[in-house]
């Protein structure tokens, strides 16, 4: 006679379990959420990120809601790059975003199979991440700011606009960067006309950036090119200081050097690099393939000046020049 409703209360107690359990088993049947891993060669750079994250929100995912972003700095220490990208192909991350030409290369030693999407300031085919621009074979696209030395010949002309009586124009360059002969090349030939020389500064360690600066104080030259490198992005605080500490007319390559305080930049954008990569990322989340992913180029290319440090070079700036700037620091 007790078995009866002692076995109801079995049966009430298992359903209550079963009805608790019936939750969580339908969340272990939802999909986990992505895990794109961000890979940077420098320092952390708030503006970049942000413009990366606001971008991949715009594709559909957003941070913390339906996508985990895992960061991983290098801070300039190039020999940290394959651990911190090791770590997140152990981490079996969906997407690996590499922000600079040493992360993408390290991630793209790190894995043949996950895909990458990267922001370099090089040219793609010449770093060996691709072979074709328009169809990547393997599991690697991007977007580059790489302008082709060709550019020079028109940073040539702004920073002479700015330096019309330089004798001598100086090119602060990497020697360990493949591109500083053409680089050095394309200078030479838009001085040529003029007669104007060119003294190419190499510099690979912090040291060699001091002592660039001392040769330029010593032989007189006011006048400087910065190549595009990311060692000197890592180092533009110092750059930027030594210019104005030395009165040195520099033109830069990208637009950070003059939100830092430089006098003028010329270069693509790489927040619009950076969007890009990011818009690539949700497709890739959304189950895109590399191959129909093309490595994509700089379209546009920005114009700054810097008004406060041409003042504190007792430096007119030109309004010929002025109307040509994309934007203008007061």
């Amino acid at each position: 006679m007790k078995s009866g409703p002692l076995k109801r209360r079995e049966f009430i107690t298992l359903l209550g379990g079963a009805a608790a359990a019936w939750p969580l088993a339908a969340r272990a049947q939802q999909p986990a959420m992505p895990v794109v891993g961000f890979l940077r060669t420098s320092l952390p750079d708030t503006r970049l990120t942000a413009a990366f994250r606001d971008s991949l929100s715009e594709a559909g995912y957003t941070e913390g809601q339906n996508v985990t972003l895992e960061y991983r700095w290098a801070e300039n220490q190039l020999d940290r790059l394959t651990d911190l990208a090791g770590d997140l192909v152990r981490r079996q991350v969906a997407v690996i975003f590499a922000a600079g030409n040493s992360a993408a290369t390290a991630a793209s030693a790190a894995t043949a199979t996950i895909p990458i999407v990267a922001v370099i300031g090089d040219d793609p085919i010449e770093r060996g991440l691709v072979k074709r621009l328009n169809q990547p074979e393997a599991n690697v696209t991007g977007v580059s700011f790489f302008s082709g030395a060709a550019l020079q010949g028109k940073r040539v002309e702004l920073l002479r606009m700015l330096a019309p009586q330089a004798k001598a124009i100086a090119l602060l360059a990497d020697p360990n960067n493949p591109n500083t002969a053409e680089h050095a090349r394309e200078a030479r030939k838009a001085l040529h006309a003029d007669g104007i020389q060119l003294r190419v500064l190499g510099a690979s360690s912090e040291a060699d950036i001091e002592i660039a600066f001392t040769t330029l104080a010593r032989e007189r030259i006011s006048a400087l090119l910065i190549a595009g490198d990311a060692f000197f992005t890592g180092h533009l605080g110092r750059i930027v200081a030594l210019a104005e500490r030395q009165r040195i007319i520099a033109l830069y390559n990208i637009r950070e050097y003059a939100t830092a305080g430089g006098l003028m930049s010329y270069g693509a954008s790489q927040i619009d690099a950076y969007r890009g990569a990011a818009l690539y990322v949700g497709k890739i989340l959304r189950g895109a393939k590399i191959s129909d992913l093309p490595f994509m180029l700089p379209t546009k290319y920005e114009l700054v000046i810097n008004l406060r440090a041409a003042k504190a070079l007792g430096l007119a700036v030109p309004d010929k020049l002025l109307v040509l700037a994309d934007v203008v620091i007061e």
